[in-house]
């Protein structure tokens, strides 16, 4: 063969995608399992991902409905004593005089004050149930709505009657309005009970009295321990700064001021860490099933030296063989970056749709997760690439 046909030789980008394909194709279950293990990584990640994003779109979805302006006023404690300062009895109408709130409500923790089924209950059977004396504002300020019933505000202030918490009524058996159950030393007549209350999840598990009735047979003395106020978001720092004064105009020291959906950001940038750790592990994964394309490359190389040797002999370059070995392994690699794609997209959307979240999968994530695998499939193949191409003609060809 004459020199100048050597250089002549060409192999068409068609031709090279062939020959990677049918390399595949006479190995199927190597193949198979190979594509596999880089599928279980992608898919991995992919899917801790989507969970992830899918958790904080529902989460900043609950908080766009309920509002980032709901601020929460507590007693602060006194450094000398160590003991909490209790809020004045005025503190929710001075704190609805002040500029820029919207709406108030206070709610007062009665100590010693415990709520039972009926008056046959052990009183070491408490539940964890906390009652409160409050007003007829609260569900309006924490944005709160009623499963069952209705608000305290449908009886006379002064009447036994109550609201429950959702898990409140759980606890205690309650599943209508209606029922009875026993405070202190008397039956409370059940008005309604609440669906959950995402920024205040504390009033889960309480139950509920109007502020007269909690005065009269509850020995309720007037000062509240919690206060919620609302206010437009453009307006929301300056009036977190004006609480303690409008709280406890004499002592404004002794005023705490927050803001629950901090406390659910922080729950989500917490989320955000441990999605960080499965990622990592995920990437472990992938790791694992590029060394496993690696090791198959390698094995493809030692039992297709005949096949090297012949096509070498037949005047392929050793860029042809190269290149064809690292399209095969390309494919491989790819093959199992799409399944691992498509698996955990499968799985986020699965799992978003059983825990009535949005599915949210990061474009991200897909995109990222199959240029990784293409990536991993170029470092895989490389080594085994090269061998092939430097294999003797004569060598390969002598090779059983």
């Amino acid at each position: 063969m004459k020199p100048h046909a050597m250089k002549g030789s060409r192999l068409r980008n068609g031709d090279l995608l062939r020959l990677g394909a049918n390399g595949l194709r006479t190995r199927p279950l190597r193949a198979v399992l190979s594509a596999a293990g880089i599928a279980i990584g992608i898919a991995a990640m992919i899917a801790v991902l989507g969970i992830s994003a899918s958790s904080r779109a529902h989460l900043n979805a609950e908080l766009d409905k309920l509002g980032t302006n709901l601020l929460t006023v507590e007693p602060g404690t006194d450094a000398n004593t160590g003991e909490p300062v209790p809020l004045p009895t005025t503190t929710v109408q001075t704190i609805a005089r002040a500029d820029g709130v919207d709406t108030v409500s206070g709610t007062a923790k009665l100590d010693g004050v415990n709520a039972y089924r009926n008056e046959r209950v052990d009183v070491a059977e408490s539940n964890a149930l906390t009652v409160l004396a409050t007003d007829a504002y609260l569900p309006r300020t924490l944005k709160a709505t009623l499963s069952r019933g209705g608000w305290l505000d449908r009886a006379p202030s002064r009447y036994p009657t109550a609201v429950l918490g959702e898990l409140a009524a759980s606890r205690l058996g309650v599943t209508n309005p209606g029922e009875r159950i026993w405070i202190k030393d008397r039956y409370f007549s059940v008005l309604g009970i609440f669906h959950q209350v995402p920024l205040a999840p504390e009033l889960d598990t309480a139950v509920f009295v109007n502020n007269a009735a909690a005065a009269r047979y509850l020995g309720y003395d007037g000062h509240p321990t919690k206060v919620y106020e609302r206010s437009a978001n453009a307006l929301v720092e300056n009036v977190r700064w004006l609480l303690p004064r409008a709280a406890n105009p004499e002592d404004p020291q002794y005023v705490t001021v927050s803001r629950p959906s901090d406390a659910l950001k922080a729950r989500q940038a917490a989320d955000a860490s441990f999605t960080g750790l499965l990622v990592g592990l995920g990437a472990v994964a992938l790791l694992v099933g590029g060394i496993g394309v690696a090791n198959t490359m390698v094995i493809a190389v030692m039992e297709r030296r005949g096949e090297i040797g012949l096509r070498r002999a037949l005047g392929a370059a050793r860029r042809h063989i190269s290149r064809q070995f690292l399209i095969e392994a390309l494919l491989l690699s790819c093959l199992g970056g799409f399944g691992g794609a498509s698996l955990g997209t499968a799985v986020t959307a699965g799992y978003a749709l059983a825990q009535g979240w949005p599915t949210a999968v990061p474009l991200a994530a897909l995109f990222g997760g199959v240029a990784a695998t293409a990536l991993i499939g170029a470092v895989a193949g490389l080594y085994p690439a090269l061998r092939a191409a430097r294999t003797p003609p004569t060598a390969a060809l002598a090779a059983p």
